[in-house]
């Protein structure tokens, strides 16, 4: 499949739109439940303490604390050049048919 001007131009659009979201963003707060996912899927120990955490008090709510996501201030600028390359790109492209 071929992109086209338009295709290239909201691409371009979206990566600029996530890259203001990231300069703007400091840290991503997760939710306990979130955190509780994340931790079973990539095997952290902290798994097994919220799982014996929740079986001890026999509650079905998570009790794992909060994590804390930072982006690199890096990855914000590197979507903005991104994006601002493939919107420059697509007005250089001929008109679709």
């Amino acid at each position: 499949m071929e992109l086209n001007r338009n295709q290239f131009f909201l691409l371009g659009l979206v990566i600029v739109f996530l890259g203001i979201q990231f300069r703007m963003v400091q840290e991503v707060v997760l939710t306990p439940r979130c955190t509780k996912i994340l931790a079973e899927r990539t095997g952290h120990p902290m798994s097994a303490a919220i799982e014996a955490g929740d079986t001890l008090t026999g509650s079905t709510q998570t009790v794992a604390p909060a994590h804390r996501v930072a982006p690199p201030e890096w990855l914000g600028w590197s979507l903005l050049s991104i994006g601002s390359v493939l919107i420059l790109h697509s007005f250089a492209m001929k008109r679709p048919e």
